[in-house]
């Protein structure tokens, strides 16, 4: 470990569809890095799931192929690296892992559990917190919990499926109608997802859904605005200034660059102040609600017909490039994406060491 420099494990690539993505966002944060104060080990994970461990670097990568560490060392050595810290080793080689993971494998739980078993601290939401931000329908019902305000959903299994088509399709209808969304519960992109208009629609969006995941979920179609606020934090989270996604090319501002034409982001959202304020607000009880730590973005429908809010869902590993809108909700907010970092790595040590002076067996 270099002189009283923090070294960061920084896990990327991984087994989901969202590989590449994740490759672009540990190119962005490996570039950002105050080098001054860390020094980071790169691990990555192929899309079979192998790891590879390279060395502790003291700058970034310059091409985001040499991400791949084909010079690197296999599984074996790279989680003898994660799990340093159990041999009683003098200097850990890793003072904190820095998962950049999306989707399944990554901000399920999966990972966030292997790092408590090495006894490492590590940035973002806990084991918890990330399972049941990633499974549509356990989120719902803590949201339910909590008193939050969602739009009507339905939701069933493969087995279900299977053994009644006909109760299950009039259990949506009767419940949402038409139109309405048809999603894999436990998917962290929007794969295997669709709209559907009537039962035959209704049928093959299931069918299709049943390809991704054992249990699906229904959702009530709404016409709004949509709408997300970033939330940082452990046990005092702060919420960001709201920003909107628009579905459309006719916004020229900030976003206008960074898009693919499909949809912009607006920031901040043009809502009133109080909207805003509870946007905010139920960014923070949502993030709560979940059990969260670390970050956290919340994705929120404002009705079109009403101006009611519905929170939608949240996402424990959001898009973390400089362009993605957690980041850029912070710097609209006053935090600069080099500080973000800082700060996630700052919330991953609190949480750790806040959880040392606990008792894991009865000594009394």
């Amino acid at each position: 470990m270099g002189q009283n420099k923090l070294t960061v494990g920084l896990v990327y690539g991984g087994k989901s569809g969202e590989h590449e993505v994740s490759l672009s966002t540990a190119f962005a944060v490996m570039n950002a890095f105050d080098y001054e104060k860390y020094e980071i080990l790169p691990f990555y994970i192929t899309k079979q799931g192998t790891w590879k461990v390279g060395a502790v670097m003291s700058a970034p990568f310059s091409e985001q192929e040499e991400l791949k560490l084909s010079q690197g060392e296999g599984t074996e050595a790279a989680l003898n690296a994660v799990f340093s810290r159990l041999y009683g080793s003098e200097q850990p080689k890793v003072d904190i892992m820095f998962p950049l993971l999306h989707g399944t494998f990554g901000e399920d739980g999966t990972i966030q559990g292997l790092f408590e078993m090495a006894d490492i601290p590590y940035v973002g939401t806990g084991v918890l917190a990330s399972a049941a931000g990633m499974d549509k329908v356990v989120m719902k019902k803590l949201f339910e919990i909590a008193g939050l305000p969602q739009c009507d959903y339905d939701y069933f299994n493969r087995t279900q499926w299977n053994r009644s088509q006909h109760d299950v399709l009039q259990s949506i209808e009767d419940k949402l109608g038409y139109p309405c969304f048809v999603k894999p519960a436990n998917l962290g992109s929007s794969v295997g997802i669709s709209k559907a208009k009537d039962r035959e629609q209704l049928t093959s969006a299931i069918e299709t859904a049943l390809k991704f995941d054992n249990k699906i979920i229904v959702e009530q179609f709404v016409d709004a605005r949509e709408v997300e606020v970033s939330v940082l934090g452990n046990d005092e989270p702060m919420a960001s200034v709201p920003g909107e996604i628009v579905s459309s090319s006719e916004y020229y501002d900030y976003a206008a660059k960074y898009t693919d034409g499909q949809s912009q982001m607006q920031i901040p959202a043009s809502i009133d102040p109080d909207t805003a304020d509870r946007l905010r607000e139920l960014a923070i009880q949502a993030f709560k609600a979940i059990e969260g730590s670390g970050i956290t973005r919340a994705d929120f429908f404002i009705r079109r017909s009403d101006g009611a809010i519905m929170i939608n869902e949240v996402n424990t590993m959001p898009g973390f490039t400089p362009f993605s809108m957690y980041p850029l909700l912070w710097r609209e907010t006053g935090v600069s994406y080099r500080e973000l970092l800082e700060r996630m790595i700052e919330l991953g040590l609190e949480r750790y060491n806040s959880k040392q002076s606990l008792v894991y067996e009865n000594q009394f």
